[in-house]
């Protein structure tokens, strides 16, 4: 019967859902605690570009100022335009790439390892009315416990999709 009792508080110590290893978001959510993120992993078909702030900064920037149900704020987010990004990049849209953009997704990765998945038509102004920017600033200031970057979608109802200390973002096209 120790053995048991032991082994029930022992898989509860190691459990992912354990505060020991993670942390609580406000609504609940889990995720792990993030190392700040400081340059972005860019990787489009298979090539892997490093892309700094420095990089980012002489893109054109967008604001978007969106409601955070977390913390019960409007925040204005700045940064640039992931369209811009791949544009810049080699993934530049127009009427010879369009088929290519509908068959490709981006998948957006933070430092815990925490991802999401977008379809290319989703980031791209000629197709989607929203907007997806790698921010680098909230409300003015630097992102703070969010790193120096992270992705933010103007249209999503719910934070769900953004990807705080933002490290990675993968385009893969799909074959036909």
């Amino acid at each position: 019967m120790r053995i048991s009792r032991f082994a029930v508080i022992l898989a509860l110590v190691l459990s992912p859902t354990n505060n020991f290893l993670y942390s609580q978001t406000p609504a609940g959510h889990e995720h792990k605690k993030a190392i700040p993120s400081t340059e972005l992993q860019l990787t489009i078909d298979g090539k892997t570009t490093t892309v700094t702030q420095a990089e980012l900064a002489v893109l054109p920037q967008k604001s978007v100022t969106v409601h955070n149900p977390h913390t019960q704020k409007d925040e204005t987010y700045t940064g640039a335009a992931l369209g811009d990004l791949l544009a810049k990049h080699g993934f530049a849209v127009g009427q010879a790439t369009h088929r290519t953009m509908l068959r490709s997704y981006i998948t957006a990765e933070g430092t815990d390892k925490y991802w999401v998945l977008y379809s290319v038509t989703e980031i791209e102004p000629s197709e989607h009315s929203a907007d997806v920017i790698i921010a680098t600033s909230m409300n003015g200031q630097p992102l703070g416990e969010d790193g120096q970057l992270k992705l933010v979608a103007s249209a999503d109802k719910k934070p769900q999709r953004w990807v705080r200390n933002l490290a990675a973002i993968r385009l893969v096209t799909v074959a036909e």
